[in-house]
Order: structure tokens, then sequence, then C-alpha cells
């Protein structure tokens, strides 16, 4: 397997929420507190950015060529032609004070599925995941994490990986492809952070395994299809937020990273963090569907 590469040179505060486009051939990621999004085309390294109003969470791909994306203020589609927002809803009043959107990705049944988050202190329990349909129906998933994170489907859609990062753990449970249920979540490791980093954003391939980016510990973990470590990939900056599979073969792995939270040494020994790299792998990802669809 190769080393990461250097695929695009940024400064981002929280690069995360990678994104692959195959109808454009592009990687779109966001930085959460520029707020803006960005995408790189592949062929040429053309670069766009579009600047949002306020701090993202998550945002996926809609089947009309639109983005679905979580902000403060509640859910929205954005056009990135005309640039407009259009309010698909605000779950449960969500998000709490003190709380925030955090990782979100389209479920393999066009649901978007966003997980919130602690922000203030980190440590309350305020965390939950919750679907939303393409007709703006909003159903509370799961509840009573931390920071609800690391959402990846298996190959054939039935079960969900996701995680709780201030609880150092990674689940898997059954999901139902019909209603958009999370079923029977069960335990599939407990990190540690001086081993593994904290478990954040994460991708499945088409082995079952589960990629979950270890933030604060500059690696990728490979979780093999029994919950097994069976990979650990170091990466040249300490805070690799997400990764997400593309290319044209899709084996190519994409990673961005951060830069808040670093003290100035960590900066100065990783000059390139909050840049999005980028890892040749041997099995293939399993595609991300389109909202919507």
């Amino acid at each position: 397997m190769a080393e990461p590469e250097l695929l695009i040179e940024a400064q981002a505060e929280l690069g995360e929420s990678p994104v692959w486009d195959p109808v454009a051939g592009c990687l779109l990621w966001a930085d959460l507190y520029a707020p803006a999004i960005e995408s790189y085309r592949l062929s040429d390294g053309k670069r766009q950015r579009w600047p949002l109003p306020e701090t993202l969470g998550a945002f996926g791909r809609c089947t009309d060529g639109r983005l679905i994306v979580a902000m403060r203020s509640g859910i929205y589609r954005f056009e990135p032609n005309s640039e407009a927002l259009d309010l698909i809803c605000c779950p449960y009043g969500e998000p709490k004070a003190g709380t925030r959107f955090n990782d979100g990705k389209v479920a393999p049944n066009g649901r978007f599925v966003i997980g919130t988050m602690d922000e203030q202190h980190k440590s309350r329990p305020l965390g939950c995941f919750y679907s939303v349909d393409s007709n703006g129906q909003v159903d509370r998933i799961s509840q009573d994490l931390i920071v609800a994170n690391g959402l990846a489907w298996s190959p054939d859609g039935r079960r969900v990986h996701f995680s709780d990062t201030r609880r150092d753990t990674l689940y898997v449970a059954d999901y139902c492809l019909e209603s958009g249920e999370i079923y029977h979540p069960r335990v599939m490791a407990v990190t540690d952070p001086d081993l593994h980093g904290r478990p954040d954003g994460g991708a499945t391939d088409n082995a079952g395994g589960y990629w979950s980016a270890g933030v604060f510990g500059g690696v990728l973990n490979y979780w093999d299809h029994h919950g097994q470590l069976a990979r650990q990939v170091r990466l040249p900056c300490p805070g690799p937020t997400m990764p997400c599979f593309g290319g044209p073969d899709m084996k190519t792995l994409f990673v961005t990273t951060l830069r808040k939270g670093l003290t100035p040494s960590a900066l100065a020994a990783a000059p390139l963090s909050g840049s999005v790299f980028a890892l040749e792998v041997e099995v293939p990802g399993v595609p991300v569907a389109a909202f919507g669809g």
C-alpha cells in the first residue's frame, strides 16, 4: 500500500466531510469554521470554493445536483451555481444550546443521517443521530451520545458503523433500509487515544472493513469485518478527521485534517495540518448515495 500524499495544500481550521462526486470527478470537502465548501477536480486540479453563512457540520450530494448541508440553524439544500440555500428542516429544534451538528452522511436509501454533539463541554450525552428524508420528515434514530461521529454503511447497506469520539468507542448496528431505523447497536471496539487517536470520521470498503480517522493520533485505523485492528497508517499531521473513498476505481482514500486544537509546536512540526491527503489502497470503497435517491 502506498504512503499518504498531499493532494490539496490548505490551512483549514477544521477540514471535514469529504464527499466524492463521481459525476464531476471532484472531491468536495468543507472547512467547517471558515465556513466554506470546496471542490477539487481530480483530472486537472481545478478548485472552487463556496462560502457559507454559518458553521457547518457535514454535507452530502443530492440527486438533483444540489448539496444537502447541515449548518447551525438547520439543514438546507444548497445550489452551488446560484449559491441559494433552501431550508429543509431543523430536527426537533436542534441544535440545542451548547451543541452543534457534527458528522453526517447520506445513507444507502437516500436519507441524510446527521449527528449532533456537545460542543460546549464535550462531556454531556446530548448527541443524537437524526434521519431526514426527501420530504423533510425527521426521525431520531439514536441518542445519548457525546459526539455522534463516524457514520459509514456496509456494502449491502444493512449495517451501519458509527462512533462516539469522547467515549473512544466504535459501534456497529443493524440498519433497516426500508424504515431508516438503527437496531441492536453493539460495541465493535474500544480504542486507546495513545495508540489509535480518538475515533472521528469513517468509511467502509467492499471487504466489510472500516477505516476510522484517529484524530490527535495522526493515524488512520483499519478495522476488519471481525472488528479487529488490521492496519494502521500514519499521516504527516496529527489531526486526520475523516476519510472517504473516491477516484475512478474507488481505491483512493481522501483524508481531511485540522489545525484547531494543535499547539504552536505541533503546527511547526506538521505545517501541512489542515490540508487534504490521498492514499491508494487495495480494496475499493463503498459508494455513498445521494440524498433523495
